[in-house]
């Protein structure tokens, strides 16, 4: 099967059809419209096995993994998405995990009305590279550089969870249906929370090198610091019941691969807040406060500083 048959077999026929793709896949370069009065939002990722997931993990998993994390840097951004461009490098044309990976990948790119415009295939050791692309109304982009003072600091979901189940997955004794096991497998991006959020939320990032981490970015970026509360960790029952309290609340800081929003957003608007994402049935809970002091605390329940070795997942 040459490279032409493969994009044909399984990169073609289920591509998601929008107005705005003017030529997509099968030509040298893909024609594309962007709405008047919006901005493009452009973001990348590759993602390798034995780094990003387990090189055994199902292939469908992977394939919605690979757009799951793109998606999510955009609904980050406050971002709508819209195309995506698949770099795949292969060490053989295996046509089980090709199908497996192109209906995890199609599943959720239907789910976002996400079109697959182009890409490069090629020969060589297991590589995908996603560029992801969305509009957002000029001037509304979500970024990490707004955060202020009294700023209250938010998350949504259960972070924690998706560290939890690789644990599992690394174990070997993992059922693919438990909670946490499928946060990991099959993250859902935060798309609908991170629109909701335009004009409300004064800085965002999602979560995938760990909360604690990724906070980081937010304070380099806003020049400001922060305090946390471990007892305010939104932590599921599911985690709890695997590693109790004290690891659990240390996976919920440091474990990444979450793809959930943490946000920041003035105290007098959090009820505005909690209401737009109640409609989205998206849970949220207020962690934390930002401070003009510089670094980051995080206090326990007795009032003690929390010491973490990591604060996250480390690409170099």
């Amino acid at each position: 099967m040459d490279e032409f048959e493969l994009i044909r077999r399984y990169f073609s026929k289920e591509a998601v059809k929008r107005a705005d793709v003017a030529l997509g896949v099968g030509d040298d370069a893909a024609l594309l419209t962007v709405p008047s009065g919006n901005e493009l939002a452009v973001t990348t990722d590759s993602l390798l096995p034995g780094v990003h997931f387990p090189a055994d993990l199902a292939a469908d998993a992977v394939g919605h993994r690979a757009l799951a994390a793109n998606l999510s840097d955009l609904a980050a951004m406050g971002a709508e998405p819209a195309w995506v461009l698949l770099a795949l490098s292969l060490p053989a044309a295996d046509e089980t995990w090709l199908e497996a990976f192109s209906r995890g990948f199609f599943a959720l790119a239907k789910q976002h009305r996400v079109a697959l415009v182009g890409g490069n295939i090629a020969r060589g050791p297991l590589n995908i590279t996603i560029t992801a692309q969305g509009f957002v109304p000029k001037g509304q982009a979500l970024t990490r550089r707004g955060a202020k003072p009294n700023d209250l600091v938010f998350v949504t979901g259960h972070p924690g969870d998706a560290a939890a189940g690789l644990k599992l997955l690394q174990s070997g004794a993992a059922d693919m249906q438990d909670a946490c096991v499928r946060r990991f497998a099959y993250p859902e991006p935060r798309i609908e929370a991170g629109m909701a959020l335009r004009g409300l939320a004064t800085s965002c990032i999602d979560i995938s090198d760990g909360l604690l981490a990724d906070l980081g970015h937010i304070l380099d970026a806003s020049g400001a610091g922060a305090t946390l509360l471990t007892a305010k960790l939104p932590l599921s029952k599911r985690l709890l019941q695997l590693h109790g309290m004290e690891v659990a609340q240390v996976l919920a800081l440091t474990g990444g691969d979450d793809y959930e929003l943490l946000f920041t957003a003035p105290p007098e608007r959090q009820g505005e807040v909690e209401q737009r994402l109640k409609g989205l049935a998206c849970p949220v809970a207020c962690i934390g406060s930002m401070e003009a002091k510089p670094g980051l605390r995080c206090l326990e329940a007795s009032g003690h500083g929390l010491k973490l070795t990591e604060p996250g997942y480390k690409h170099f």
